[in-house]
């Protein structure tokens, strides 16, 4: 197999609502897709991917302007695209990822280009690939990662997995659910009283914590903490406060975003919280601390001595930090209890860390060992879709998600491309009504959790064969769509 060609376009997504996190507000953001033709065993087959280019998450430097961080995110996926086509002919998929990733590493060791943002190149295409190669096999993601058609060598990531294959390590058959974790953003309001009058919404959708705990049965959250200790235990003890008047059995995880630059800063908030009678047993429902340190410390020789030496730490994972093949393992080593997933950062990756993390369970059954799911403001109609097919592969349980709450559904597609995505992905989805009776697509989350046997049952998550010269084409797309200033 080979590339023959890739192109890229660009669908600019406004938020309902703004999400702030870390050091980032976002209210505006462009949304890419990536095709690839790929050519197997003499036939072409188109295969697509999609991200949104969100505001510093992959470089988190507070003085670059949000223009540049779009400039730098378009430059490593085109130089990807461009070695995707240049390494000729492979003999599988993995293969081809691989040499890839390679020469993508190679070249962005000439440049300021952290990992984590050079690797949202090779980890786009490799999406896409995928896509192609189910689409000419005919055949889902499920059954090509479990019959091991993509050709997915463990190994050549974690060298302990040699002998393994994934099917050795990785659950039969996909979910047909997953749990949503809902994102409880740092300026999110908690009740409806808490908010402004100028920014109540008309599209129907809940706004803030309670409304979306009531509209979705929700049971699982993620609750973002900004550095301030005296203002994370308020607002953590104001969420516990209102996750208790419901009544419902609920779980949460905590995300630090990188706000904390030692082990010991950290462990002052911890700490302070666990002395808080108000917030005892509300931390009795933690089931992780996702990144608190930031990315240039967390896995740091210092680090893993002080969380070591550090007993009674929470059940710590990275995010930000699983920036390389490597990342895993070194986590793992550094007193952490695991990493999250997110496409962008590469599934083949991902699949490996899944299967190392099963290993050492399998091999260490009184650790706690950890592959979460966090998202990167997932939508539809791609990016959501083929993020759920491998969550649910690799038997991840529940997922952060918050796309649907920062973005009005499908809203900004086009009517017919709606309508196919309900003919599609009806369980996923349902028609929704605002309050001025325009109707779009929103996800159908039940009692907490979404299906996904539709996602499953695509070749790899997505059913229709969309083609994105629908929307903008990248050289031809302009900051300004935005509405933003930098």
């Amino acid at each position: 197999m080979k590339i023959i060609t890739t192109d890229l376009h660009i669908l600019t997504l406004h938020n309902r609502l703004p999400f702030r996190y870390g050091i980032a507000t976002m209210t505006a953001v462009p949304h890419l897709f990536v095709r690839v033709l790929l050519e197997v065993d003499g036939k072409e087959q188109w295969g697509i991917a999609a991200d949104s280019l969100a505001p510093k998450w992959f470089t988190k430097n507070p003085d670059s302007s949000f223009r540049q961080e779009i400039d730098d995110m378009l430059a490593v996926i085109r130089a990807a695209c461009d070695y995707a086509q240049s390494v000729g002919e492979q003999a599988t998929v993995f293969d081809l990822w691989q040499r890839c990733y390679q020469q993508q590493k190679a070249w962005a060791e000439t440049t300021p280009h952290p990992p984590l943002l050079w690797g949202l190149g090779p980890a786009l295409v490799e999406r896409a690939l995928i896509d192609a190669f189910c689409r000419a096999k005919g055949m889902t993601f499920a059954e090509a990662l479990r019959s091991n058609r993509l050709g997915i060598r463990l190994d050549a990531i974690h060298p302990e997995l040699a002998g393994l294959a994934p099917a050795d390590l990785l659950p039969q058959k996909p979910l047909d659910r997953v749990t949503v974790r809902h994102t409880i953003g740092l300026i999110d309001p908690l009740t409806d009283e808490e908010i402004d009058p100028a920014d109540r919404q008309s599209d129907g959708l809940p706004h803030s914590l309670a409304a979306n705990i009531d509209a979705y049965g929700l049971t699982h959250f993620k609750l973002k903490i900004g550095g301030d200790v005296a203002a994370d235990r308020a607002r953590l003890a104001r969420i516990a406060r209102l996750l208790d008047e419901r009544g419902i059995d609920y779980a949460f995880t905590l995300d630090g975003n990188e706000q904390y630059r030692s082990v010991a800063d950290f462990r002052a908030l911890w700490e302070g919280l666990r002395a808080d009678p108000a917030l005892a047993p509300f931390l009795q429902r933690l089931i992780f601390v996702e990144q608190p340190l930031h990315r240039d410390v967390a896995l740091s020789d210092a680090t893993a001595a002080a969380l070591l030496a550090w007993d009674e730490r929470p059940r710590l994972i990275i995010d930000e930090s699983d920036a390389t093949l490597e990342s895993a393992r070194i986590a793992l080593a550094s007193g952490y209890a695991g990493t999250s997933h997110k496409n962008c950062k590469g599934v083949f990756k991902g699949i490996a860390n899944a299967c190392l993390i099963r290993h050492r369970q399998m091999n260490d059954p009184k650790q706690t060992y950890i592959l979460s799911c966090e998202d990167l403001s997932n939508v539809g109609p791609v990016a959501l879709l083929q993020d759920l097919a491998v969550v649910a592969s690799l038997g991840i349980g529940h997922a952060e998600r918050n796309g649907h709450h920062y973005f009005a559904g499908l809203s900004a597609l086009p009517p017919e491309l709606q309508a196919e995505m309900l003919r599609s992905h009806g369980d996923l989805y349902r028609q929704h009504t605002t309050l001025d009776r325009r109707t779009f697509p929103s996800l159908a989350i039940v009692d907490g959790s979404v299906s996904v046997a539709s996602v499953a049952a695509a070749p790899f998550g997505l059913q229709i064969k969309l083609d994105p010269t629908i929307f903008t084409p990248a050289n031809d797309w302009r900051f300004e769509s935005l509405g933003l200033s930098i």
